[in-house]
């Protein structure tokens, strides 16, 4: 039987078609006999008297009404409601056109034989598809396991991705899980609804392989409620995209997809001020730094949508340059012009800020690898202090409107070098505010950003994919998070606030302590946490210790009592000390002339003790 099913499932349209056509008329004589018979209780009774080949001319009907109905279209794979339809259109034509054949021929056709012809004809094409379908799938598929799926959510998205995967290879649709307790214990689309109280102890007993959330419009705090509850079942968990991702509306295997870390630990975004978004940027010719970056690639995204008259994208890598140019270009019409240079060159910053009469700079570069700028002191110094520096001396001195310091929450009483040269940068910022009136200077201080370069997120995942260990710091390290898009609109908003020298807080929520992320990521895998001194389990959480600089947890603030709110519900403004500029500028220059040997690096680390508050230089920082 195998040998025959393969060939056919493999052949090409065409001649399933003719198969099926061919199958249809010769099975139609034998329908309209049958009618005959039940009708005249005779098996020998004549088909269609007195018209030659009546049983023929009937196939013919038959098989013509499926054809322009488009039912032969359909093969058997296609099993849904719009099949239904035009099997229905094809049997009422076909009824039609028996009771035209009475009426315009000789031929007997008594009333009821139309109708029982109609019925058994979209009984047979029904029946015959399905035994079909059944078959194939059966032969095919009997060495495939399917994964077995629950499905949280029996509304209309939850309706659609069933049938999609009763139409699926790989998947097989078990039971939904529903809030709404009027659909408990119903049948919807073939499947029984339980509540999630029940559910629990349902997953074992029908062996279930994966959950599926398929409420695309739910927030981002149900939806942790949700993964939370369901966690305990150590069971992949998966979802549909949110609706608005879903661009025809139609549910397919392609759009399920793991559920991402991220949209459980962000907020649900307030949403921006249109007025802050677009008042430095609009109709205006706008520079980023470093902007090949995760920050700086997200804020020439947000940048693009408040329509600049050009956007100016100055990187120091060739490959992140081109990347961002080309995703620019391939969703604009604005003109981007991509620039290949290091903030360390003030002279070509002053000769592209003049050329394109640049009017805001949003300055994103920066080395922000806390471990390798601290084994590497006077590299990380020189590019974010000076090379901020720098980028703030050619936009005042080229009359630049507004300058936006992109800073971190690791610039707050820091234990790191990376740290320590944020706040030698913001300290500079602040001072050239002071300094002149001509250029807006504004400082945006917040944590980390989920995704990006130096997060953790893509980090746990490959080592969860590689079946762990995951490495975690410390029991008890914690960290701010917020979103790469969330960060770098609250930025643009946060620096049209500016009256000049502000340094702006976001709100980053709640810490988050890394431990309980990894293991939140290690269930939406499936997995089991494998404890200290256990053997059961999967993965491994290993404490790696602190690493060179790093803190147990970060501060956004110096000074909590200097602090306002702001028109926007997310940004702080904070009032800190500061110096005068002639002091930190000798300073800068001093910084900018030092080499890798000893009594320089000892000098500049005294400069950072001295002017950032809380700094203390680490015992790993090494001569480089």
């Amino acid at each position: 039987m195998k040998s025959m099913i393969v060939p056919f499932a493999t052949a090409p349209r065409h001649l399933k078609q003719s198969f099926l056509i061919v199958l249809d008329f010769v099975i139609f004589p034998i329908l309209i006999w049958l009618c005959y018979a039940i009708r005249q209780f005779n098996l020998g009774t004549e088909v269609i008297p007195n018209l030659a080949f009546g049983t023929l001319w009937v196939s013919f009907l038959a098989v013509l009404a499926l054809w322009i109905c488009g039912v032969y279209r359909f093969i058997v794979r296609t099993f849904n409601e719009a099949f239904i339809a035009k099997l229905a259109m094809a049997t009422v034509l076909t009824v039609i056109g028996l009771y035209g054949m009475a009426y315009f021929t000789h031929a007997f056709i008594p009333t009821s034989i139309p109708m029982m012809f109609g019925f058994m004809m979209f009984a047979w094409i029904w029946l015959s598809r399905g035994l079909i379908r059944a078959l194939v799938k059966s032969y095919l598929q009997s060495d495939i396991p399917r994964k077995r799926v629950a499905i949280y959510g029996a509304g209309y998205a939850g309706q659609q991705v069933a049938a999609t995967l009763h139409r699926s290879n790989e998947h097989f649709p078990v039971f939904f899980i529903d809030d709404d307790i009027s659909l408990s214990s119903q049948m919807i689309g073939g499947l029984r609804v339980y509540p999630p109280s029940h559910a629990l102890n349902l997953f074992a007993k029908q062996q279930v392989d994966e959950i599926l959330i398929a409420l695309p419009s739910v927030g981002r705090i149900r939806k942790n409620e949700i993964v939370k509850f369901l966690e305990p079942a150590h069971l992949k968990i998966t979802e549909i995209p949110g609706l608005t991702k879903l661009v025809d509306g139609e549910i397919r295997i392609s759009d399920i997809q793991e559920i991402d870390i991220i949209d459980l630990l962000g907020r649900d975004p307030v949403p921006p001020i249109p007025e802050l978004l677009a008042k430095n940027i609009q109709n205006k010719v706008v520079m980023v730094t470093g902007a090949g970056g995760s920050i700086g690639s997200e804020l020439c995204r947000q940048i693009i949508k408040n329509q600049p008259k050009k956007l100016v994208i100055y990187e120091l890598t060739e490959f992140a340059l081109y990347s961002i140019d080309k995703e620019l270009n391939l969703h604009s019409e604005i003109e981007i012009i991509p620039i290949l240079g290091t903030v360390l060159d003030q002279a070509k910053l002053e000769r592209i800020i003049e050329q394109y009469q640049v009017q805001t700079v949003y300055h994103a570069a920066a080395y922000k690898h806390v471990p390798l700028v601290e084994c590497n002191p006077l590299a990380g110094l020189k590019n974010n202090s000076i090379g901020t520096a720098f980028s703030l001396n050619a936009a005042v001195k080229k009359g630049v409107e507004t300058f936006v310091l992109i800073s971190t929450d690791k610039a707050v009483r820091p234990t790191n070098v990376m740290g320590a040269s944020k706040r030698m940068a913001e300290l500079y910022c602040q001072a050239m505010a002071v300094a002149q009136n001509q250029t807006q200077v504004s400082i945006v201080r917040f944590g980390n950003v989920l995704g990006s370069s130096g997060s953790v997120v893509p980090l746990f995942k490959q080592q969860i994919a590689k079946g762990g260990p995951i490495t975690v710091t410390h029991p008890d390290v914690t960290r701010y998070f917020m979103t790469i898009p969330e960060a770098s609109q609250l930025v643009i908003q946060a620096g049209a606030l500016g009256q000049g020298g502000d340094v702006f807080l976001l709100d980053m929520g709640e810490p988050v302590r890394i431990q309980d992320l990894a293991r939140q990521m290690i269930a939406l895998s499936g997995l089991k946490v494998r404890e200290t001194g256990s053997q059961n389990g999967d993965i491994e959480i290993q404490y790696s210790g602190l690493r060179p600089g790093e803190k147990l947890y970060e501060e956004l603030l110096i000074d909590h009592e200097d602090t306002e709110i702001t028109q926007h519900t997310r940004i702080l403004r904070s009032f800190e000390k500061h110096y005068p500029l002639d002091e930190l500028i000798e300073i800068f220059e001093k910084i900018n002339t030092l080499t890798a040997i000893d009594d320089d690096i000892n000098w500049a680390l005294t400069q950072l003790e001295h002017y950032v508050d809380g700094y203390h230089r680490g015992k790993e920082i090494k001569v480089n």
